[in-house]
């Protein structure tokens, strides 16, 4: 129930702990001094259940791990820190530290430019995005190490490398796979939305086509990572289904517009998955070798056709990074800043045994419209911007012609 609970503001003076904090902390400074394991990682366990919020606790936490070559503990409480507290630079410099010894450098390079999506005009900003590059040099000659040495099976976690089953073209081998990643995520993008374009039952009717790049457009336009090119395709699927592969390409099933009752709701479910994208979520599962292990299998499209849709299974890191920037993305791009607030809202509301694809892979509805309304509150965001509520009712009733003109054209056949 914790997971989307809303956080208390990061603080650094120890004179704000509680006082059975200010006894924990007092606890593990004396363990740091009799140098005893037991009385240094125990009380700091019990803080940061107790306050999750003061800062120095991981930095504390995560230096003594590191003191006693620890490093993969190191990372677990720095990276736990950098999760719910993504805007605090002291936390981000260690995590960085620290995945840079661990050897993940893939990952100081998400963390890195992750400050700098959430913080474009903090002061810090260019230097964290520098050192996102850093780090993704040395990932890409990491994996070219790896090839030279023939250890391709060893690259991507599963020796099968990535491979997307279903009938989007078979099977791509590690090699291939390995030459993708170092190429970045525009091309293991491009790559795969290729596949599915070749196979999916897409919606070709220009007016909705233009009405949801439009609104997609408009919300890159705030997202950052401007050298991704950016794509919005519609499926022709009934079912209320979005994902993001990497590079951020786009894909929404028509049903999505179909059940959203605004155009801010749906700008909400867009900014949701271009924020997956922009933090590449994506790509790190696909370079975890979860591509196959962390996808939800490609489900049969209803009547029978050969197509699927692909649903990666975020963690919940993952989700509450993405509900917070995407929140801040609405907002910026002038839409209504509650439309994913009211969207979670609406299908929690549905008493519906089987509940639509997208919110099945985004669970604990409750707890996060709680979340995104304290998101909304503490960021004095503004709930009462751009609606659309005309102009998406009129694509909606244009989706609606569509999806009968398909479910006629498959009974006759």
């Amino acid at each position: 129930d914790g997971d989307f609970a809303v956080l208390e503001t990061a603080f650094y003076d120890a004179e704000q702990l509680s006082p059975a904090g200010s006894v924990y902390w007092r606890n593990h400074q004396e363990g740091l001094e009799d140098n005893l394991d037991s009385k240094i990682f125990a009380p700091l366990d019990l803080l940061l259940e107790e306050q999750p919020a003061f800062i120095p606790g991981y930095l504390s936490y995560t230096e003594a791990l590191r003191d006693r070559n620890r490093i993969d503990e190191a990372v677990e409480i720095v990276t736990l820190g950098t999760t719910r507290y993504p805007n605090e630079p002291p936390l981000v410099d260690v995590a960085v530290e620290v995945q840079n010894e661990a050897e993940q450098w893939l990952e100081a390079s998400l963390t890195a430019r992750q400050f700098a999506v959430f913080n474009p005009d903090h002061p810090r900003s260019e230097e964290f995005l520098q050192l996102a590059d850093e780090n993704w040099e040395r990932y890409q000659s990491h994996l070219r190490s790896k090839l030279t040495q023939n250890a391709i099976a060893n690259v991507l976690t599963g020796a099968a490398g990535f491979v997307l089953t279903g009938n989007l073209g078979g099977p791509i081998s590690a090699v291939q796979s390995s030459m993708l990643l170092m190429r970045g995520e525009n091309r293991v993008g491009e790559v795969y939305t290729n596949r599915i374009l070749e196979q999916a039952p897409l919606v070709e009717d220009e007016e909705v086509l233009s009405y949801v790049r439009e609104v997609g457009n408009k919300l890159t336009e705030v997202a950052g990572r401007d050298e991704f090119n950016y794509e919005f395709h519609v499926i022709l699927e009934e079912d209320l289904n979005a994902f993001a592969l990497p590079g951020g390409k786009i894909f929404v099933n028509a049903g999505a517009i179909l059940k959203t009752n605004s155009e801010a709701e749906f700008a909400g479910l867009l900014a949701h998955e271009i924020s997956h994208a922009v933090l590449s979520h994506g790509f790190q599962l696909v370079t975890q070798g979860q591509l196959t292990a962390s996808v939800v299998q490609f489900v049969p499209y209803v009547g029978g056709l050969a197509t699927n849709v692909l649903v990666f299974s975020y963690s919940r890191d993952m989700e509450r990074q993405a509900d917070h920037l995407g929140t801040r993305i609405l907002s910026a791009s002038g839409y209504a800043s509650d439309g994913m607030r009211n969207l979670m809202e609406t299908l929690g509301e549905q008493d519906n045994p089987s509940p639509p694809q997208w919110l099945s892979t985004h669970p604990d509805t409750e707890n996060r419209v709680r979340y995104l309304e304290a998101l909304i509150l503490n960021n004095d965001y503004d709930r009462y911007r751009y609606e659309g509520v005309e102009e998406h009712t009129r694509i909606r009733e244009r989706v609606a012609e569509i999806l009968a003109a398909e479910e006629e054209e498959e009974e006759e056949e």
